[in-house]
């Protein structure tokens, strides 16, 4: 997961860099249906051509619908706001994630990760708002750190259903059958513009941002939070996002973008006590009667 961590806190600067370059929905559906096809062999090979039932697509379009929700939201977002916001904004997930959890999967909250909930709270609402309180009594929010916390409130699903709907299936089978059917809901929502995009004037920076995204932050990630899920359980999976700021802080000053002030840091300072927390509390003994 530290891993995984590492590869997505850079699909917000990747993202930032290209969402202008196409409409969200068609960048998203070019993304999935790349990572789709570069995975295609292996899973026939591996696992043979056969389709699943229909309850097994069922499950998987479920899996998606989450997903696909998330980054058109993500890609919509990039356009109005910065990366760090969205990767702050993002450590809301864990804390929305444990509320879906209880509901979904009856896992206790506990005390550990409701303090985690506050913590990763403040730090967020410090790192947008900038230490401000003048702009927090105004709720001074851009229009696309509105739209990027809709999306959390989907992409927080992401992790629950994976554990809801897995039957035993080998994670690889997963993870390319999400992407096959997000591709579906993609093509439901975008399809009717492909004709429209001026496919020769997309910039190759474009082309390489978005190859990169498909097989860094989609194919290798989508594995690996999908096998750590059955192993650590989504909150805690989830809690690793909390490194997606100081990530995004040091890819930005190793682009030559500088470190914000020390009231922005301050509210990161506080998510990582967040991630912390949740990591403490896990390594303690669960009560009897606790489902995980």
């Amino acid at each position: 997961m530290l891993v995984a961590a590492g590869l997505v806190s850079t699909s917000f600067t990747v993202g930032k860099a290209i969402a202008p370059g196409l409409d969200p929905a068609v960048l998203t559906l070019v993304r999935f249906l790349i990572a789709a096809l570069l995975m295609l062999p292996w899973v026939r090979r591996r696992f043979g051509p056969g389709l699943p039932g229909g309850r097994a697509l069922l499950r998987y379009s479920l899996i998606s619908g989450v997903l696909v929700g998330f980054f058109w939201l993500m890609f919509l977002s990039l356009r109005y706001t910065t990366a760090l916001n969205t990767g702050v904004i993002y450590t809301l997930v864990p804390g929305i994630s444990s509320l879906y959890s209880a509901l979904l999967l009856r896992e206790r909250l506990g005390r550990y990760r409701l303090i985690a909930l506050l913590l990763a709270t403040v730090g967020a609402i410090w790192v947008i708002f900038r230490g401000d309180m003048s702009r927090l009594l105004a709720m001074d929010l851009n229009r696309g750190d509105l739209i990027f916390f809709t999306g959390c409130l989907l992409i927080a699903l992401y992790m629950p259903l994976v554990k809801l709907l897995h039957r035993g299936e080998s994670m690889v089978v997963m993870t390319f059958w999400v992407l096959v059917t997000g591709t579906f809901w993609l093509l439901l929502l975008s399809g009717n513009r492909l004709a429209s995009v001026p496919w020769t004037e997309v910039s190759a920076t474009v082309w390489a941002g978005i190859v990169y995204l498909a097989v860094f932050t989609t194919i290798i990630t989508f594995f690996l939070s999908q096998l750590a899920t059955l192993y650590l359980g989504p909150t805690r999976v989830m809690a690793y996002s909390y490194l997606y700021p100081p990530y995004i802080l040091l890819l930005d000053w190793l682009f030559g973008h500088g470190l914000p002030s020390l009231h922005t840091l301050t509210g990161v300072v506080l998510i990582l006590l967040a991630m912390v927390v949740v990591q403490k509390g896990a390594d303690r003994p669960e009560p009897l009667g606790h489902r995980g």
